[in-house]
């Protein structure tokens, strides 16, 4: 699942049933009792993964592709069902402070994990896992003349991501650094978003994550900004205090610094931490 919170596990309820006649009960006694041999015969069933309702794992949007490309080996691994609910990051904790049900929270900057902390919304020391960093992007046919984080966005229709979240201030500093003033026409949530308004036309440029970019392959044409490397942000995961299983949730943390993980992220287009 994308983008909305994840639903909230479903608990098993006891329906208390009113006593039967003495004797329905005598006759359910016998059924029971002719039945047992056969259940005993057919040896344990099927084995719940531990915590029985899965891992739920709150992630940045611009970890969508690689994360849920992740999922199928980790749970062959581990014998269970990783769901995933993706937004951008200071949406993300601000769920989880709400009450949101997660067991794995990964965000993408130091900043919004570090307000996670804060709340106390962590039962483990964060981990780092991956970078990334702002690439400039426009349409194939470059609508709006754009040639870089420069004076040629002044008549371009700009989008950026909002302030508060990891690319939008990733922008504001960046824009500093090169000396440029931004006048975005719209802010959006997440890089993911940003790249959604580039690609269907209604914007001339946008800045995105470079992973965001690589995964829209032919659908944009990305510039470099110089110095954009040196604004990276850092990915990090930790596990949500009051997760349903810990142990689970801990070893999704520790997958994501495997090698198959690394080597995955780094076809995605992110760096390494």
């Amino acid at each position: 699942m994308s983008g909305a919170v994840a639903p909230r596990r479903r608990r098993a309820r006891r329906a208390r049933l009113l006593a039967p006649p003495v004797a329905l009960r005598a006759a359910l006694l016998v059924t029971l009792l002719a039945a047992l041999p056969a259940a005993c015969a057919t040896g344990p069933g099927p084995t719940t993964p531990s915590g029985g309702d899965g891992l739920t794992v709150f992630a940045a949007a611009s970890l969508h592709g690689v994360f849920t490309e992740l999922a199928p080996a980790f749970e062959e691994e581990h014998g269970v069902e990783v769901a995933f609910s993706f937004a951008g990051s200071s949406d993300l904790v601000a769920q989880v402070d709400a009450g949101a049900p997660a067991d794995v929270l990964a965000t993408a900057d130091r900043r919004t994990m570090a307000d996670a902390e804060e709340l106390g919304l962590l039962s483990a020391a964060p981990a780092a896992f991956a970078s990334n960093h702002l690439v400039l992007v426009t349409p194939p046919d470059d609508p709006g003349g754009v040639t870089g984080l420069d004076a040629s966005l002044e008549h371009a229709a700009l989008v950026v991501c909002a302030p508060q979240v990891p690319c939008g201030a990733a922008a504001a500093t960046l824009a500093e650094r090169v000396g440029v003033t931004l006048a975005p026409v719209s802010e959006e949530p997440s890089a993911t978003a940003v790249l959604g308004t580039v690609t269907s036309g209604q914007a001339d440029a946008g800045l995105v994550y470079a992973s965001d970019a690589r995964g829209a392959g032919a659908a944009v044409r990305t510039l470099e900004v110089p110095g954009a490397d040196e604004v990276r942000t850092t990915y990090s995961a930790a596990v949500v205090a009051g997760a349903a299983d810990p142990a689970t949730a801990a070893s999704w943390v520790h997958w994501l610094r495997t090698p198959p993980a690394r080597e995955a992220l780094e076809r995605a287009g992110f760096g390494a931490p």
